[in-house]
């Protein structure tokens, strides 16, 4: 009885149920059939975005939008938007749609790894299935949409970080040199990411509605470790694939993948790791007062390496101690004050 409502879980179906084929009828349904996960088939210069030349336009207009539209707003004088509720959605939306594309990879890979090993699954072409390259192509469309996290810091006029503007850029692109690279081992940054995006924009919603959490920082730990683990496949599919190219006799194991799609993943991957790593530093280890603020402020550390939360310079000296980073006591204000306030 109990097996008909909830089927026992095996190797093949890890959740009991086929969840890509709810999700293929339901994506179908949705979408009238115009677009169907299980008849997709990606390719280059035909998909939506899977062009150079429109993927390098996007990624220009994305930097135009974001350094035009605060040197437009700063210009006019705009009044900062808050953007609240919009903002939680986005924030929810993100949490959601990460979870479910993580899930949907977990139901393909577990079986895949449990059947042909782990180097099978990250270096064979034959680990390029059909499934695992449409939940590739929807996480790369996904990226476009988190371009919005920058607009909205625009539009609240907050102050951008290299970290925050390169990051979303960049990963842009090295989703795309992935995907039309064929690389297998595509999974392991993804699915890293996505399970840092599910913990990371659910925190972001939390916080967007007010909510203060214990595990903040840890957001910021997992995006780093997210960076160490993915570099350890990667450089070591790199050297499989270097090596096999130089010397086929001595290293005769291969990796799928293009030497463009490798160059990239390697860089783009490495750079990740060292502005992150750098950013925990000089906010962690870092005594200024500045350092000291932001481990105190609403949203901290994790919100700050996405600039949700940041205090400029001119209100961390006037308003904060600079030894302890606490707000200091509000000044009460004269009866004088308060009728220059009134007039």
């Amino acid at each position: 009885m109990s097996s008909s409502i909830w089927p026992i879980p095996t190797i093949d179906r890890p959740f009991g149920f086929y969840w890509f084929g709810i999700f293929d009828k339901v994506v179908a349904t949705v979408t009238g059939g115009w677009f169907v996960p299980s008849q997709f088939e990606f390719k280059p210069n035909e998909a939506l975005l899977c062009d150079f030349p429109h993927v390098a336009l996007a990624i220009v207009i994305y930097y135009l939008l974001v350094f035009g539209g605060r040197a437009l707003l700063k210009a006019t004088g705009a009044k900062p938007l808050t953007l609240k509720y919009i903002f939680q959605i986005h924030n929810l939306w993100l949490t959601n749609a990460s979870f479910v594309l993580l899930a949907l990879m977990a139901e393909q890979l577990i079986p895949m790894i449990a059947r042909h090993g782990l180097y099978y699954a990250i270096c064979n072409r034959s680990a390029w299935s059909q499934e695992m390259v449409v939940l590739y192509y929807l996480n790369y469309l996904n990226k476009y949409y988190e371009f919005l996290d920058t607009y909205y810091l625009v539009l609240k006029q907050k102050k951008l970080t290299f970290l925050h503007t390169y990051h979303h850029g960049a990963t842009a692109l090295l989703c795309y040199t992935q995907l039309i690279g064929h690389t297998s081992i595509s999974w392991v940054p993804i699915t890293l990411n996505l399970a840092v995006h599910v913990v990371m924009y659910w925190y972001y919603f939390l916080s967007a509605r007010g909510i203060r959490v214990w595990w903040k920082e840890w957001v910021t730990r997992f995006q780093i470790l997210q960076f160490i683990i993915d570099l350890g496949f990667i450089y070591y599919a790199t050297f499989i694939k270097v090596g096999h190219s130089f010397f086929p006799d001595t290293i005769c194991l291969k990796c799928a993948g293009t030497p463009l799609a490798t160059v990239s993943g390697c860089l783009i991957l490495s750079s990740y790791l060292v502005l992150f790593v750098s950013f925990y530093v000089d906010v962690y280890k870092n005594s200024s007062k500045q350092s000291k603020v932001v481990r105190r402020v609403r949203g901290g550390v994790a919100a700050k390496v996405n600039e949700y939360v940041l205090l400029d310079q001119k209100s961390v000296q006037e308003n904060y101690d600079s030894n302890t980073g606490s707000p200091l006591p509000t000044k009460r204000r004269s009866l004088k004050d308060k009728k220059a306030e009134i007039l």
